[in-house]
């Protein structure tokens, strides 16, 4: 059998390096569970020890650079680890930093928010630069989480008055009357994944009497029609189940000192009898029209549980194997 490969790394900060090494050694052991290299501390000194040597040199690369990162003032989680992993495994030239990004935005006294991805990192971009921006990408990428945030901010800097949430609720065929409750009650079920990131950032009492006081509007996209929004931050979210006429509608409502994010997976389209998506459709008849950013979500930037990204793959290569066939 070949001897393992061992190599030693030292941190100086004994403070620092505890910081990086993560509670009772946590970053290490999720470091190992991922590359393989057995991992041993003693002080401020790391010994590396692995069978392959390019997997040693991955893992001695990132924890340099998520140690520049903690005496930065990064304090590392779970995320940073799988993605800056994910980094340098995949390229050699891969740095760390720009992988998950450095900018943090104070979304409000409950929380703050920061790119994980360099998808998440251009989508935060896009947000603060364009006024109409798609973000289309599969599950666990943070579209939703991520534009509520900066409504939220933007509510709470006062650069918009009103955040107005809306999805096509397709269960229901947009025909809601069937429905028992007054209009929110009804499309409650459907727009369930904003209110929960709403509730990440700010206070229940908070997003209860901002929408009593018509600063928060949750409402179904057949709603929307005939409406101009001025001074408001829109997300439109589930968006590959708008027909490519409710999505024309959509868009032009837009008003003055307005911001507009449009949410969506294209391989998760649910409109009935196969009609075409309107995400679909608006991602070909707008791409390079002034003032419209698109940003494309790639599985690498999946940051929810590791297993998403696993099923993520899998639904992909079986895709691919059905159009093979």
């Amino acid at each position: 059998m070949a001897e393992k490969t061992r190599r030693r790394l030292e941190f100086g900060d004994g403070g620092k390096a505890g910081e990086l090494f993560g509670p009772h050694n946590r970053n290490l052991h999720r470091i190992r569970k991922l590359s393989g290299v057995d991992i041993s501390s003693r002080g401020s000194t790391l010994t590396l020890s692995a069978d392959d040597e390019r997997q040693l040199e991955n893992v001695t690369r990132l924890l340099v650079q998520l140690y520049e990162l903690v005496k930065k003032g990064r304090e590392l989680d779970d995320t940073d680890i799988d993605q800056g992993w994910r980094t340098v495994a995949r390229d050699e030239s891969g740095e760390v930093p720009e992988a998950v990004g450095s900018q943090v935005f104070k979304v409000s006294r409950k929380r703050s928010v920061q790119a994980k991805s360099p998808g998440q990192r251009e989508y935060l971009e896009a947000i603060g630069s364009a006024d109409m921006i798609f973000g289309i990408g599969p599950a666990g990428t943070g579209k939703t989480y991520l534009a509520v945030a900066m409504a939220v901010a933007a509510m709470q800097e006062k650069r918009v008055k009103r955040l107005v949430l809306t999805r096509p609720a397709v269960e229901a065929g947009e025909r809601l009357g069937f429905l028992p409750g007054d209009m929110v009650e009804k499309v409650n079920p459907y727009l369930r994944p904003l209110y929960d990131a709403l509730h990440d950032m700010l206070d229940f009492a908070t997003v209860q009497e901002m929408i009593q006081s018509g600063r928060i509007e949750v409402a179904p996209l057949a709603f929307m029609r005939g409406r101009t929004l001025n001074d408001a931050f829109i997300i439109l979210d589930e968006a590959q189940n708008t027909t490519p006429e409710q999505m024309k509608m959509f868009l032009t409502r837009l008003g003055f000192n307005s911001k507009a994010v449009i949410t969506g997976d294209v391989t998760q389209i649910d409109l009935p009898g196969r009609a075409p998506s309107g995400l679909v459709n608006a991602a070909n008849v707008l791409e390079g029209v002034e003032g419209i950013r698109f940003v494309r979500f790639q599985e690498g930037d999946v940051i929810r549980h590791p297993l998403v990204g696993r099923i993520v793959r899998a639904y992909e290569q079986d895709e691919r194997k059905q159009q093979e066939t």
